[in-house]
C-alpha cells in the first residue's frame, strides 16, 4: 500500500513537471514569435504595421522579453527555444547598436554654432524653455508644438530688432499645429515642409554662408495614421534631398527613431545625426516620464556633410514629454 501511494505521488510531480515545462515552453515561443516579427521588420529594412512601428521606437528594450524566453526555455529544457532565444538576442545586440559614426569633414573651419531643438507639448513647456535658452546661448532655436501664447512668449522674451533672436520663421496655429524657428543669424524666407502640423524653413546667413534650415514635426505613427506618419517622413526625406550641395540642418521631433525605415531614409540622403556624431546615438529624448533610464531618441538635429558635431546634450524641460537637444555644430568648406 505505501508503495503504491509513493508510485502516485512521484508521477503526479512528474506530470506536473511536464505541464510546467510545456506551459514554459508554450511562453517562451509566444514572447519569441512577438521579437522575432519585430527584428524581421528591423532586417527586412520595413515599418510594417502595427504595432511593429510602435515596437521598433523602442527596439533595444526588446532584449528584456527576448532573455526572459530564453530562460523560460532553458528551464523548460526545450532545445529549439534555446536557439531561437540564442539567435533572437543576437540580433537584436546588432541592431540595438549605433548606425555608427562616419567619417568628420576635412574642409577648413568657417563658422561653429549651436542648436537647440524642443517639442514643448502644446506649449506647456515654454515657461521652463524660456530659462534654458538664456542658460546655454544657443544660435538657432527650433521649438515645435509652440502654439499662439508660446509664439508670443519667445517674441516678447527674445524679439524685436534689439532682442536676443532678431529673426524668426513661423507656423503659428494651436496646440501642435504652431512651430518656431529663432535665430541670431538674419534669415531669409524658405518654403517649409506642408505636414499636419506646422514645419516652418528658413536660409540663415551664417557668416557669410547661407545654410538651409528646416523644422521637422511630422504626425506620430499612431495606429491608423501610419500612412500620414509615412508621407509627412517621406516629404522630409525629399527636402533632405533636395538640397544639392547646400549646407542644412534638418531639426526637430521627428516622431521616428533610427529603427524606423522612413528615417534611416532620411539619412539615406546624406545627412547625418548631430547627436550619434557626438557619440549619444541611442540617448532617449521621450518620454520624459521614464527617459533617460528608458525612453527612445526622436529628437534629432540632422546636418548635412559639410558639417562635423562636437558635443550633443539632452535637457530636462518642465511639463513637456521631450527632452531638449542641443549640439554644437562646425560648418566646413568642402574639401
Amino acid at each position: 500500500m505505501e508503495t503504491a501511494t509513493v508510485e502516485w505521488t512521484g508521477t503526479a510531480g512528474i506530470r506536473r513537471r511536464s505541464r510546467g515545462r510545456t506551459a514554459g515552453a508554450w511562453l517562451s515561443g509566444l514572447l519569441l514569435a512577438g521579437v522575432s516579427v519585430v527584428v524581421g521588420c528591423r532586417a527586412a529594412d520595413t515599418d510594417a504595421v502595427t504595432p511593429v512601428p510602435q515596437l521598433l521606437a523602442f527596439l533595444p528594450w526588446l532584449l528584456a522579453p527576448a532573455a526572459v524566453a530564453l530562460l523560460l526555455a532553458l528551464l523548460a529544457r526545450w532545445r529549439t527555444g534555446m536557439v531561437w532565444g540564442v539567435l533572437a538576442l543576437a540580433a537584436l545586440a546588432w541592431y540595438a547598436e549605433p548606425y555608427g559614426r562616419t567619417d568628420e569633414p576635412t574642409g577648413t573651419a568657417l563658422a561653429e554654432f549651436r542648436v537647440l531643438t524642443s517639442n514643448v507639448e502644446f506649449g506647456r513647456g515654454i515657461s521652463s524653455l524660456v530659462p534654458a535658452i538664456r542658460r546655454v546661448h544657443p544660435d538657432v532655436v527650433f521649438v515645435e508644438e509652440c502654439e499662439y501664447h508660446c509664439s508670443a512668449v519667445l517674441q516678447r522674451t527674445f524679439g524685436g530688432a534689439q532682442g536676443t533672436y532678431p529673426y524668426r520663421q513661423a507656423v503659428e496655429g494651436a496646440g501642435s499645429d504652431g512651430s518656431v524657428i529663432l535665430s541670431r543669424f538674419p534669415l531669409r524666407a524658405a518654403p517649409g515642409v506642408s505636414g499636419t502640423m506646422g514645419m516652418p524653413g528658413a536660409v540663415a546667413d551664417v557668416h557669410g554662408h547661407a545654410v538651409r534650415l528646416q523644422l521637422a514635426h511630422p504626425m506620430p505613427p499612431l495606429p491608423g495614421r501610419l500612412a500620414v506618419w509615412r508621407r509627412e517622413l517621406g516629404a522630409l526625406r525629399t527636402y533632405a534631398a533636395g538640397g544639392g550641395d547646400a549646407p542644412t540642418v534638418l531639426a526637430g521631433d521627428f516622431n521616428a527613431s533610427q529603427d524606423h525605415a522612413v528615417f534611416r531614409r532620411i539619412l539615406a540622403t546624406g545627412l547625418r545625426d548631430g547627436a550619434d556624431l557626438a557619440g549619444d546615438a541611442r540617448t532617449p529624448s521621450w518620454p520624459t516620464r521614464t527617459a533617460p533610464p528608458f525612453g527612445t531618441q526622436i529628437d534629432h538635429v540632422l546636418v548635412s556633410r559639410d558639417f562635423s558635431a562636437n558635443t550633443a546634450r539632452f535637457l530636462h524641460i518642465a511639463d513637456t514629454d521631450h527632452r531638449a537637444l542641443l549640439v554644437d555644430i562646425t560648418l566646413h568648406q568642402r574639401s
